[in-house]
């Protein structure tokens, strides 16, 4: 049965705003993947829009405050190549990660993938998810309503995206993908007023990364056919999140 509060519903809102026509205007196409060492807080961050800096397409993630979460403070923090591009590229190169991000190979792969975000003007900023001072996990928080991904699905104006892996295999099956995936999604709509939504696509085969996002309060959506899978639609609601 439909929910009766309609900013729930997957409706197509037509209207969208001159910033968004504009950027799909110009047919850049996002290249984020297909998904799911000891550091101290970084001493600094790109400032730039792709950096995640102030404003910008993701109001700053640079500057988003820490989530207090079960397993330990955890921040995002967009990725520096100088700094992160080594440890990146070992996380792709782990058989579990490159069976759905496809991105195994030399450190050449994972530096175009990044720096493919990182020069472009801020619609998805890729990030390390440090937890407790260590970084262990890779995210991407991108504009779904600016990606090509808004032709597959009825975007709204602000939907924001994220993909994620976990890095160590230590991390995984035991449930820190959800908690984690909490965290990011209250993140997202604490810093992003005018973002109802937060949405993801994991590949339907990947059922332990499906899971990780229901266990988070996203709820199934649609299963929706993309050019590189067949994606599970996952919806997290600005309506529902104290709820879910």
């Amino acid at each position: 049965m439909p929910n009766a509060d309609s900013s729930t519903e997957d409706t197509l809102d037509l209207k969208l705003p001159p910033e968004v026509l504009a950027l799909f205007a110009e047919g850049a196409e996002r290249t984020g993947g297909t998904e799911g060492a000891v550091m101290a807080e970084p001493a600094g961050t790109a400032a730039g829009p792709a950096g995640g800096g102030a404003g910008g397409l993701l109001d700053g993630i640079a500057t988003w405050r820490a989530a207090d979460t079960a397993a330990g403070p955890f921040r995002l923090v967009p990725v520096d190549l100088d700094r992160d591009l080594a440890l990146v590229t070992r996380w792709m190169n782990d058989p579990a990660v490159a069976e759905f991000w496809e991105l195994a190979g030399e450190q050449q792969v994972t530096e175009d993938h990044l720096r493919a975000q990182l020069d472009a003007d801020g619609r998805s900023v890729p990030c390390l998810g440090v937890l407790g001072g260590t970084p262990m996990s890779y995210w991407e928080v991108y504009r779904a309503d600016l990606d090509p991904i808004a032709r597959h699905y009825p975007a709204r104006p602000h939907d924001t995206g994220v993909h994620l892996l976990i890095g160590g295999v230590a991390d995984r099956a035991r449930g820190l993908g959800g908690t984690l995936l909490r965290a990011v999604a209250d993140l997202v709509l604490d810093h992003r007023p005018s973002c109802g939504r937060v949405i993801a696509e994991p590949d339907l085969r990947n059922t332990p990364s499906v899971a990780a996002f229901l266990a988070a309060g996203f709820r199934l959506s649609a299963e929706i056919d993309l050019p590189d899978k067949r994606a599970a639609l996952m919806v997290r609601d600005r309506a529902l999140r104290h709820s879910l």
